[in-house]
């Protein structure tokens, strides 16, 4: 018995996420037909004109905006920004530094803070269940 090999396809939404592009930026025939996991991995590994760039200067859907300002989603939801926008748009925002963006990078760098400070104690927890585990026990009596 021979197996076929089923072709792995998404929906043009999903590559696009997984590319980190707008879909709605894309191309027609992009947007109107399924990916497969080889095209997905050969727009990775060699990109075209129009996906690069769509990365260098977008419009840049949602997470990828916030990553270049250094907030979360929600934030920039906070800060009324719900719209896709340009690499020329990310950076005026960031040279004007609003109230709001200044709030939510002070939240986000708190969100860090304390989520490396929860890693640090679960490691030293571990290690401490650790040694205990290495210690020869002594028996009941």
């Amino acid at each position: 018995m021979t197996s076929h090999k089923n072709t792995q396809t998404m929906k043009p939404a999903t590559a696009a996420k997984k590319l980190g592009v707008y879909l709605d930026a894309t191309p027609e025939e992009f947007q109107e037909g399924v990916v497969s996991r080889d095209e997905l991995n050969a727009l990775q590994a060699d990109p075209p004109e129009w996906l690069r760039e769509l990365r260098r200067n977008g419009p840049h859907p949602r997470p990828v905006v916030a990553a270049k300002l250094g907030v979360s989603t929600s934030g920039l939801v906070r800060g009324g920004v719900t719209e896709p926008l340009t690499t020329e748009q990310i950076e005026a925002l960031k040279s004007e530094s609003p109230e709001w963006l200044r709030k939510e990078r002070a939240t986000q760098a708190e969100v860090r803070k304390e989520a490396a400070r929860l890693k640090e104690k679960r490691l030293q927890e571990n290690e401490k269940a650790a040694q205990r585990a290495e210690q020869p026990r002594r028996p009941r009596h």
